[in-house]
């Protein structure tokens, strides 16, 4: 590890620097420039570094092309205009991917890959998921400095006199990765996995083998990247791990967690990439399957990926001030910056929550039980000096009233597949919009709580009249289901019905288009991606697996082993499965019926039968548990 060289600062290096520099690590053979588009992936063209060396500043400020096709740019890169341009962004952190399986015959190092971050440009536009961040930064701290100027009260109230006293507003974000490993083929035991659970048994556990192996691999190596890892564990998810005769790893299935110190948005987004990358080449090099899926087991506990946001102030005197933070943390919870830019996420989630949540894997794990939250409701805390640790909520407020400087926000919808760029983007795109209206309306603090506070019924200068913000409950427990949508709206249950809401709440629209950060074309391309893709995965993935799934359900009994139980049972389960998957003369299935839908694009009509399906799946899967526990 100490021969290689795993990061680079380029604010540090000249081209002729850069240049010495490489050449001295002669095993970083390749150049690749890491575009992220709108869907989340980033690109990997090699480029060999010596065409690289031959010109450094030619090659840092012109673009590569690329075949636009190959990316996720719906209706911009179409067919007739598909070239798509890959710049450099030389003022990113560069990062080194080294090939673990093959290596340098001259230095018998790895062979490695320098990562540029880069932009896509396509027109003359940058169209990528960096684009969108890099210009919401931007446009969050301009217009945060013309706020202070017209509305002086924002800034005097958390101790900022004038605001000539700022020399620079901080944004600091960060990610919490959970994921799953396991050993290959291994299938899970709902049962045992759902007991396991339930006692807690795995949270917090000292990992051991195989698995601490490569966590401690993961630690080191994201230290020796610079990114600055704070914690690894063990999640409440997986069972005990079982070790063969010779002290090998024999069989595990386990969920973890890394977290890493915060950054500016666009080194956080950038970050989670290469952990993302470190963990994946770790753990599958030592054997172990890795998935980043936000609920890859039914009936246990998901993945999540809470995503924290701050905001700050660099006096020009070098004292730090959170902008968040009332003068006083024992009489108030937040400065007028900060419930602003907490209503503006509550107010404007709707439209949020299509980049948050995109999948169908995500609206698995958005279910009751599980700690995911399942409404739009924040938690403050049931007083000043004990901080809110309400796992059931949207969006949590993390504060010690002895410390100040951590207080921030934490966005617990997001899965490890959310798109990260996106996501950030968003939360400083609504938080800002709800900035604004608080700085209008010279509302006190105590009556910006009053506000956020508000029962359904009362008015408000800016929240829904008909919806409450805040609660300080166990949501799961403390409402039933209608209680819940009652309270805090009825949430979207599949894509289609969350992507609409970019066409039923377009007033909203306006938070994310401020500062021409979330384009038409933007917002477009991402709708009609998530549109397609959910259509895709629904027919071709999601009914197959199905439809695996239901063959599996096989009768057990016979006429000498069987009660009037068992063939009760049996019966439902026969109803179920002939329901879903059999045509008649009469009538069809639930997959024909989705498939037709579909292919009509009736895509409303597709969406409900589609938790249709999932309700008669999870019913089907509950029956024929029951069947064979009676049988055996």
């Amino acid at each position: 590890m100490s021969k290689l060289l795993h990061v680079i600062e380029k604010e540090r290096f000249d081209a002729n620097e850069l240049k010495s520099l490489l050449k001295e690590h002669k095993h970083i053979k390749f150049v690749s420039l890491v575009g992220v588009d709108l869907g989340g992936n980033a690109t990997d063209e090699k480029i060999p570094m010596e065409l690289f060396l031959d010109d450094i500043e030619s090659f840092l400020s012109s673009a590569v092309q690329t075949d636009g096709s190959s990316v996720e740019l719906y209706e911009i890169a179409t067919l007739n205009n598909a070239k798509v341009d890959l710049m450099p962004d030389e003022s990113s952190r560069w990062y080194v991917d080294y090939n673990l399986e093959h290596i340098d015959e001259e230095t018998n190092l790895p062979i490695g890959t320098l990562k540029i971050p880069a932009f896509l440009i396509h027109d003359n536009k940058k169209v990528c998921s960096r684009g969108v961040l890099q210009k919401a930064e931007t446009y969050f701290k301009e217009s945060l400095l013309e706020i202070f100027n017209e509305y002086p009260h924002m800034i005097n109230n958390i101790g900022i006199k004038d605001v000539s006293e700022i020399d620079t507003i901080l944004l600091t974000s960060a990610t919490e990765l959970e994921f799953w490993v396991n050993t290959p083929e291994d299938k899970a035991d709902l049962e045992e996995l759902s007991v396991s659970q339930s006692l807690k048994e795995q949270y917090w556990k000292r990992t051991h083998g195989l698995i601490r192996t490569c966590l401690e691999k993961t630690l080191i190596t994201l230290q020796a990247k610079g990114i600055c890892p704070e914690m690894a564990h063990k999640e409440v998810g997986g069972i005990q791990s079982t070790i063969s005769i010779d002290g090998k790893t024999n069989h595990a299935m386990e969920q973890l967690e890394v977290s890493w110190k915060f950054a500016s948005p666009l080194q956080a987004a950038d970050n989670e990439l290469v952990v993302r990358e470190v963990i994946e080449d770790i753990f599958t090099s030592n054997g172990l399957e890795v998935t980043f899926k936000a609920k890859p087991i039914h009936g246990v506990a998901g993945s999540g990926k809470h995503t924290h946001v701050g905001v700050s102030a660099r006096l020009k005197d070098g004292s730090l001030k959170n902008l968040f933070a009332p003068i006083d943390m024992k009489d108030d919870y937040l400065s007028e910056i900060g419930y602003g830019a907490l209503m503006g996420i509550l107010n404007n989630y709707e439209v949020l929550n299509p980049f948050v949540t995109s999948t169908n894997d995500a609206f698995n794990r958005l279910v009751p039980g599980f700690e995911a939250p399942v409404c739009i409701v924040t938690s403050l805390g049931h007083t000043y000096e004990i901080p809110s640790r309400n796992r059931s909520v949207l969006v949590g407020l993390v504060r010690d009233a002895e410390n100040p400087k951590t207080l921030r926000f934490e966005l617990r919808a997001p899965n490890p597949l959310s798109n990260a760029y996106l996501v950030i983007a968003g939360c400083y795109q609504t938080m800002l919009h709800g900035i604004k209206a608080v700085a209008k309306s010279k509302l006190t603090t105590k009556e910006l709580e009053k506000e956020l506070s508000k029962d359904i019924g009362e008015e408000s200068f800016y929240l829904d009249k008909n919806r409450a913000y805040r609660d300080e409950n166990d949501v799961f427990e403390h409402y039933t289901q209608e209680e819940l949508n009652e309270r805090f709206s009825v949430p979207p249950a599949t894509v289609y019905e969350n992507v609409r809401n970019l066409e039923i709440y377009e007033e909203k629209l306006e938070a994310l288009k401020q500062g021409d950060v979330f384009t038409d074309k933007i917002i477009n391309s991402f709708k009609v991606g998530s549109i397609d893709k959910w259509k895709k995965e629904l027919e071709y993935r999601i009914i197959k697996t199905y439809s695996a799934r239901i063959r599996n359900y096989v009768k057990l009994h016979t006429k000498e082993n069987m009660d009037a139980l068992d063939e009760v049972i049996w019966n439902s389960i026969s109803d179920i499965k002939f329901n879903v998957m059999k045509d008649t003369l009469t009538r069809k299935s639930l997959f024909t019926q989705i498939r037709d839908a579909i292919e009509g694009e009736d895509y409303e009509t597709a969406s409900k039968l589609q938790l249709e399906l999932k309700k008669n799946m999870v019913e089907v899967r509950k029956l024929y548990m029951q069947y064979k526990k009676n049988i055996y």
